[in-house]
């Protein structure tokens, strides 16, 4: 049987050359250059000494059963028409640091350890690059694309490489003119010029040359190539394992690979309705990932259905989805997104700083696919709603999901249909009276859906008495107020606990807010009635609406209120959950609330 690879060992600057000329490029699904200035420094100094830098993967082109879309390793410009013989499947990072700073003559467009953008070009100090007491990592040098290292704000330049003249006199080799022959010639020339009368100069450039420069022309990179007989199959395994030592691939970037095999672009497929989905505001977040999970789960129900196969989508199975698999439920998925936003504006979450778990998109997009319109109907949208708060309030979508969208999705279908058991997510589920005091950020799924249940039991806005899902809709600065104000509460010496928490915590405008002020509620809501024109009878009413007793507030009794509104507000979620809150006069809850809650 004949092998489906060869191996080879090029030189660096014919590797290079043929990156330059497009011989060698990119498959179109490749993630982008990504490597920071600390790496490419370290690259340069393990070439600068031969060190192995790992070998790179290529696939031959032309003929075989194997035909990607191919692009160039960024910065070279070619004419389209420019057909690769090789495309690079694993070594794009290296290769692609190695050709922008050695080769393309240009600033190379890279980042910090932080991530900052910057523009980066390299050189080696001649004296530390030949010193063997140097470490040859600090011997590579980056400076900014201007050619100057400055300090105090740009007042003091700590070192100024702008011109030739400066790089010979302080003995700084550029690396981008390594390979270029004409350049390389003309400033050594100009270097042994300046130092023609200065032997240790000479002598030092001659080391250099020799030990360093040598290094970089006779490198030799290894090369295992793919034959362009290699099954397709292969080619996609292949792919799948490489890559483990720059940043690890997505699924959605190995399921492109695969895909493209059959002449698909998964990635523009993507594009196209990410821009759609985009369109909704609550779907703004949906990632590439997740669309492909949902395709996976809608896929793996009806093979359930048919073979009694398990349900999965585990990353395992969306690698296996095939593209007859994705074509044929893509679209399924996507309406069934729009229908979960409906769903979603019903229970007043409107948009992705308002929802609570994103990954519940996904059992939410296949059981829709599977229900099509009939989730419309009143006892199926309030079992899918009962489900749907059970997982916020019980937390149970805060990790690895997998295995719960594969069981919550047929337990939920099969609930609708016949009231079997309920789902295991319902339960489940369970809240604690004391988690109301821990919820004090957006940053919990259970605060952001106690936000959204008090604008779905129809809480109004102080000033002005709209509904706040009104005034959230017209984008009147919408947020979550302190009812007791922070700097009232603090001067009281409340216990933070307390008057941070999502108990005293209310849906308000930034109107109403400013209003407030940092003010007792009795002198806010006396100045709200005076300015607003709303008689204390209608401003009693709408605080009713935030679960607020009216009486207590006036009175500025903080405890008491506490109290009265975690009781209400666990009734709240009781009812959205479908089932009993236990423990309301638990010995924890009498001693963290101060008394029983009613």
């Amino acid at each position: 049987m004949s092998s489906t690879f060869k191996l080879d060992e090029p030189s660096l600057p014919q590797v290079l050359e043929d990156i330059h000329k497009g011989k060698v490029q990119l498959p179109d699904f490749q993630r982008g250059w990504v490597w920071d200035d600390e790496h490419i420094r370290s690259l340069i100094a393990s070439v600068s000494v031969s060190y192995p830098i790992g070998a790179v993967m290529i696939l031959q082109t032309g003929g075989g059963e194997v035909q990607f879309q191919p692009r160039p390793i960024q910065s070279v410009n070619i004419p389209s028409e420019v057909k690769p013989e090789h495309l690079i499947l694993d070594g794009q990072q290296r290769m692609t640091s190695l050709y922008l700073s050695l080769f393309s003559r240009e600033a190379v467009p890279t980042k910090t350890t932080k991530g900052k953008n910057i523009n980066r070009v390299y050189y080696l100090k001649i004296s530390d690059v030949i010193n063997p007491n140097i470490d040859r990592g600090d011997a590579v040098v980056s400076i900014p694309s201007e050619r100057k290292i400055t300090s105090n704000f740009g007042r003091d330049i700590e070192l100024d490489l702008s011109t030739n003249e400066l790089e010979y006199k302080q003995g700084y080799f550029p690396l981008e003119i390594i390979f270029d022959n004409k350049r390389y010639n003309h400033w050594r020339r100009e270097y042994q010029r300046l130092f023609r009368s200065n032997d240790d100069k000479l002598d030092e450039f001659d080391k250099f040359e020799a030990e360093v420069i040598e290094r970089f022309k006779s490198y030799r990179v290894p090369v295992i190539e793919l034959l362009k007989e290699t099954p397709k199959e292969a080619v996609c395994h292949v792919f799948e394992k490489v890559n483990t030592g720059g940043v690890t691939l997505t699924v959605f970037e190995l399921v492109t690979a695969i895909f493209a095999v059959d002449n698909f672009n998964l990635r523009k497929d993507w594009e196209e309705r990410q821009s759609r989905l985009k369109e909704h505001a609550v779907l703004k977040d949906v990632d590439s990932t997740t669309f492909l999970t949902a395709v996976t789960l809608l896929k793996s129900y009806y093979q359930n259905k048919k073979s009694n196969k398990a349900i999965s989508c585990k990353r395992k199975d969306v690698l296996d989805l095939t593209l007859e698999e994705y074509e044929k439920h893509a679209q399924e998925i996507e309406v069934s997104l729009i229908q979960v936003k409906r769903f979603l504006a019903r229970e007043k979450v409107f948009d992705v700083r308002t929802l609570p778990y994103s990954t519940q998109l996904i059992p939410l997009a296949a059981t829709f696919a599977v229900l099509k319109n009939d989730w419309e109907v009143e006892p199926v949208r309030r079992k899918i709603s009962q489900w749907y708060w059970s997982g916020v309030f019980g937390e149970l979508y805060g990790g690895a999901n997998e295995s719960r969208f594969a069981f919550d999705m047929p337990e939920v279908l099969k609930w609708v249909e016949n009231d079997n058991e309920l789902p295991r997510t319902i339960s489940e589920a369970n809240f604690s009276p004391i988690r109301l005091l821990s919820m004090q950020s957006r940053l919990s799924a259970a605060y952001k859906g106690l936000m959204a249940l008090l604008m779905k039991s129809g809480s109004k806005d102080f000033m002005n008495d709209d509904p706040i899902e009104i005034t959230n809709y017209f984008d009147l600065a919408i947020d979550i107020h302190h009812i007791f104000p922070r700097s009232y509460s603090q001067k009281q010496n409340f216990k933070r606990n307390l008057w941070n928490s999502s108990v005293n915590k209310a849906p308000l405008s930034a109107r109403t807010n400013r209003s407030i002020g940092g003010r007792a509620p009795s002198s806010y809501l006396e100045s709200i009635e005076k300015n607003s024109g709303i008689s204390p009878d209608r401003l009693d009413k709408t605080l009713i609406t935030h679960c607020i007793d009216p009486e207590l507030l006036r009175k500025d009794q903080f405890h008491e209120f506490i109290r009265e509104r975690a009781g209400h507000l666990l009734d709240l979620i009781e009812a959205a959950m479908g089932k009993k809150i236990s423990g309301r006069d638990s010995d924890e809850v009498i001693d963290s609330y101060g008394g029983p809650l009613r």
